[in-house]
C-alpha cells in the first residue's frame, strides 16, 4: 500500500522508531449479507478495505474515502463495530507501527467493484459462509461488524 505523504515526512524525523497510528477498516455488508473484499497489491492477500487516518480527517470520512479508492464502491457508515489496539508490527524496511484500528460496518450505496491497480488487484463480494483465506484479524472484524449489537467491541 502506498505510504501517505504525511507519514513519509514524519519518518524523516523519527526514523524507524515505533509510531502509534490510527487505522480505519470498512466491513461493507451487502443487502444479501455478502462482504466486500479486495486483494491487496502489496502482498496479494484478501482483506477488508481500509487505511491510515490522515491529519485532520474524521474516521468515518476516512473509511468512506478508503473504500472508494480501493474498491470503486460508495458506502455510508452504519456504525462503529470495533476499537482494537493491535500488536506492534515491524515492516520489512524496519519501520515500526502500532495501529489503533477503528472498524466500521458500512452499507454500499453505489459504484461498481473495480480494482484500482494501485492498492487493489481484485475486488469481489463474498458470501459470509465462503470467505477466502484471510488473517484471523480480518475475520474478527467481520464477525464484530455482522453481529446484532449496537455497541462496538473493544478489548478490556
Amino acid at each position: 500500500m502506498p505510504v501517505p505523504d504525511f507519514l513519509l515526512a514524519l519518518r524523516k524525523h523519527v526514523g524507524h522508531d515505533l509510531l502509534p497510528l490510527v487505522g480505519v477498516t470498512a466491513v461493507v455488508v451487502g443487502e444479501d449479507g455478502s462482504i466486500l473484499l479486495h486483494r491487496r497489491s502489496d502482498d496479494g492477500r484478501w482483506c477488508t478495505p481500509g487505511g491510515i487516518l490522515e491529519p485532520g480527517e474524521q474516521p468515518a470520512n476516512a473509511v468512506v474515502r478508503e473504500v472508494r479508492e480501493e474498491t470503486g464502491v460508495e458506502v455510508v457508515v452504519e456504525r462503529l463495530a470495533s476499537v482494537v489496539g493491535q500488536e506492534p508490527y515491524t515492516y520489512p524496511n524496519g519501520d515500526q507501527v502500532q495501529i489503533l484500528d477503528l472498524a466500521f460496518r458500512c452499507r454500499a450505496t453505489g459504484g461498481e467493484p473495480v480494482a484500482d491497480g494501485d492498492e487493489s488487484l481484485e475486488v469481489r463480494w463474498f458470501p459470509q459462509n465462503a470467505l477466502p483465506g484471510m488473517s484471523w484479524r480480518i475475520h474478527e472484524r467481520i464477525t464484530y461488524a455482522t453481529q446484532d449489537r449496537s455497541e462496538p467491541f473493544y478489548v478490556t
